[in-house]
C-alpha cells in the first residue's frame, strides 16, 4: 500500500479521498471524505514526527539520533507544526545558552536529576 498523498503528482492540486474500501468484506464505499491531518506532512515530516514520538519529545535524544543541532531540531519541529496549519509559539522562546550550559540542563532533565520545572526555572535564570 502506498501513502495517501496529500497534493496532485501531476499539478500539485489538492486531492480528495472519494472512495475506501474494506479490506475484509471488500464492502466499497464512495464520497467525499476528509484526511487526517498527518496526511498533509511530507514523507521526511513524517519520518520527524515518528522519530520525535518514538523519542518521547525529547530533542536532546533527536540531537543524537538525526545529528542535528538543537536549533536544526527546533526549525524541523516548526516546519511540522506549520504544515499542519498552526504557528509555533505563543510560549516564550528558550533564551540563548552556550551549547554546554543547555545540554547539562537538558541532560540533568533527562536524567532526573531535576524537575521539568527546575530545569524551565534554570533555563529562564540564565537569560538574566
Amino acid at each position: 500500500m502506498h501513502a495517501l498523498p496529500s497534493q496532485c503528482p501531476i499539478c500539485g492540486g489538492e486531492v480528495i479521498v472519494t472512495q475506501i474500501n474494506c479490506l475484509d468484506c471488500n464492502t466499497t464505499i464512495e464520497g467525499r471524505f476528509t484526511s487526517r491531518t498527518f496526511s498533509q506532512l511530507t514523507p521526511e515530516q513524517m519520518d520527524f514526527v515518528e522519530t520525535f514520538v518514538r523519542l518521547e519529545g525529547k530533542i536532546t535524544h533527536m540531537e543524537k539520533e538525526l545529528g542535528y543541532s538543537y536549533p536544526t531540531i527546533r526549525k524541523l519541529l516548526h516546519d511540522v507544526i506549520r504544515a499542519l496549519g498552526y504557528e509555533p509559539g505563543g510560549q516564550e522562546e528558550i533564551p540563548e545558552l552556550s551549547e554546554k550550559e543547555r545540554q547539562s540542563i537538558l541532560n540533568d532533565l533527562d536524567d532526573g536529576k531535576i524537575s521539568y520545572e527546575d530545569a524551565i526555572k534554570q533555563l529562564k535564570d540564565e537569560e538574566k
